[in-house]
């Protein structure tokens, strides 16, 4: 009760049709409407729209009350205990709205949670699909290069080969050139 009447009287300072006021663990939301504060108190500091849709129908009904209408109006116990069930129904009605605004609420950061963990697991299957091509270029290409290097390893023995052969082949038709040459006389002995 004293919080309450503490944000009343910061409430009549102020002088301003709407206002929003956190004291302690509570959000309170008041609403000046025809000389009359409407007051009620949250423990949502998130929520604005609930509270003061609460306060709205409640100052609606309130003036829409025959006894509201008289020109000095003094509230008796009846009137007191009447609105006390429109209020009772009033919080009944928005608390049930806000717990499912609340559960509509995590379901959707659930939802938009659910949404970037697919995106990520897509995005890792991409990269892991980019990588396994990458991996198998990769292993292509050292099979090329190993094949490469058999390659030149043979074509290397061949040319020795070759080589010999022909080193063989070019020594014997030099030497038998020599030995012509010598019995012909061609080159003196």
């Amino acid at each position: 009760m004293e919080a309450a009447a503490t944000v009343l009287k910061l409430v009549l300072l102020r002088a301003e049709p709407k206002t929003i006021i956190q004291m302690g663990s509570f959000v309170y939301h008041t609403l000046f409407i025809d000389g009359i504060t409407y007051l009620c108190a949250s423990d949502n500091a998130l929520d604005t729209v609930t509270p003061s849709a609460f306060l709205k129908n409640v100052s609606e009904t309130f003036l829409r009350n025959p006894l509201m209408s008289q020109e000095h109006f003094s509230p008796s116990n009846a009137v007191a205990t009447d609105f006390q069930q429109v209020l009772g129904k009033y919080m009944m009605k928005y608390n049930k709205n806000q717990e499912d605004s609340l559960i509509s609420a995590l379901k959707s950061q659930v939802t938009d949670v659910k949404n970037v963990m697919t995106q990520n697991i897509d995005k890792i299957l991409e990269r892991e699909e980019r990588l396994n091509i990458f991996t198998d270029r990769t292993d292509d290409l050292q099979t090329t290069a190993k094949e490469s290097q058999k390659t030149r390893k043979i074509l290397g023995r061949i040319w020795w080969k070759h080589f010999k052969k022909i080193t063989v082949i070019t020594m014997a038709i030099l030497l038998s050139v020599i030995i012509i040459l010598l019995s012909t006389n061609v080159i003196p002995t």
